[in-house]
């Protein structure tokens, strides 16, 4: 066990579990500070998003710096932003400083996970490469559900500063154990092994325009990104509100956190599923046509049923997160598979991870609008499975895409 922990691959891993719980802590806390800071419903639907605000508007050139300025750099960068961002964090007055930090911890959460699919491609072994990524696309709901279980237990002891708090120590020590145990980014050598001429060559190549021409001309950064963008607007949506939805039907605090951390949880078993998959040869397109389906299918159980129907409504919602999860652990796969070139790959992450985010921003508040507008969460289920409809439509999509890529592959 203590390998493992120690392995630098793992640590990558964890640091992103790490990141994930900042934006987790929020959905636990959201009646505290209802009642601490007067936060309204759009306030929170906002703060439950503004996380995603850097990535929604910096993904693709924080991939790009990632990419040119070292992997390691960047993770430690941001996880030292994480600590500080949620040690402030816990002396705000009111909703709008929140917000602002918030947004803050959100630009931590990106410099961490940009790179740790090409950090873990980096650290292992071609052949554990799927595996290893669909344990690196469970990073966020690990995060997720481990930040709901403990949050509302926390608090209760040390109050919802102290939680925030708690978590900034908790990141300032992630980051020394990857200054620890990760390797250092390597320094180029090509000019010594090649000489001048290869040198010129390998500055053109790398270059920061040059890479983001190649990410944006491309179709499989564009399409493995508009995908995440519906398949995170709609997860974050159903679980971040999952605890306040079930407290006002009447839930203890302990209840929720439970019902809703396994609910986050169970995703880990849709990403780890999804990579033993791909492993085994299952074509990337076929799960995710199978996750979106049992996402729509889900959601339809969670909030279009009777209100008494308490426990297939929960297993609607244990369907949408578990079988969904399928989705980004095959996305971080096919975001490394059609990249345009090794070069690019945190920055087609960047991109990806820039549309996740613009889901992730408009998704929590376009449901707590609908349930507002409608009185209740009954018609939650329209927004996930457009959605979902929409993921389908791109799933078609990357099947043409990869069928001609491997067609040309072979012709030449």
């Amino acid at each position: 066990m203590r390998r493992t922990l120690s392995n630098p691959a793992t640590l990558v891993i964890l640091a992103g579990v790490c990141a994930a719980l900042h934006v987790g802590k929020l959905p636990p806390a959201i009646p505290v500070l209802r009642d601490a800071l007067g936060v309204t419903w759009l306030q929170a639907g906002f703060l439950l998003s503004l996380v995603q605000l850097a990535g929604m508007t910096l993904g693709l050139l924080v991939g790009l710096g990632a990419d040119g300025a070292g992997l390691r750099r960047s993770m430690l960068t941001g996880l030292c932003m994480l600590a500080v961002a949620s040690t402030i964090g816990g002396w705000a007055r009111d909703a709008s400083e929140l917000m602002v930090l918030r947004a803050v911890e959100g630009l931590g959460f990106l410099l961490v996970t940009l790179p740790a699919p090409s950090l873990i491609r980096r650290l292992v072994a071609p052949s554990r490469l799927s595996t290893s990524l669909g344990f690196w696309g469970a990073y966020m709901p690990l995060g997720t559900a481990l930040a709901l279980l403990s949050g509302p237990a926390v608090m209760a002891v040390i109050g919802w500063q102290g939680w925030w708090w708690l978590l900034a120590a908790l990141s300032a020590l992630m980051a020394l154990w990857v200054w620890r145990r990760v390797p250092a980014d390597a320094p180029a050598a090509v000019h010594a092994v090649f000489g001048p001429a290869a040198d010129a060559e390998q500055s053109r190549h790398d270059s920061w325009l040059h890479r983001l021409r190649q990410t944006l001309v491309s179709p499989g950064p564009w399409l493995v990104a508009l995908t995440f963008a519906v398949y995170s607007g709609q997860w974050l949506a159903v679980i971040g509100f999952l605890p306040s939805l079930y407290e006002q039907a009447g839930f203890g605090l302990a209840s929720v956190g439970s019902l809703t951390a396994l609910a986050a949880a169970v995703n880990i078993v849709g990403n780890v599923t999804a990579g033993r998959l791909l492993r085994r040869g299952w074509p990337a397109q076929r799960l995710l046509v199978i996750g979106f389906c049992a996402m729509g299918v889900g959601a339809l159980l969670a909030f279009g049923l009777p209100p008494g129907l308490v426990a297939l409504r929960y297993a609607g919602v244990l369907l949408f997160s578990m079988v969904g999860g399928m989705i980004p652990g095959t996305l971080f796969s096919l975001a490394v598979r059609l990249a345009p070139g090794p070069q690019t790959v945190s920055t087609t992450v960047g991109w990806m991870q820039q549309w996740s985010s613009v889901g992730q921003f408009a998704g929590p508040p376009l449901v707590a609008w609908v349930a507002g507008w409608i009185g209740g969460w009954q018609w939650t289920w329209v927004v996930t499975v457009s959605c979902s409809v929409l993921g389908l439509l791109l799933a078609m999509r990357i099947r043409d895409f990869v069928a001609r890529e491997e067609a040309r592959t072979a012709n030449g």
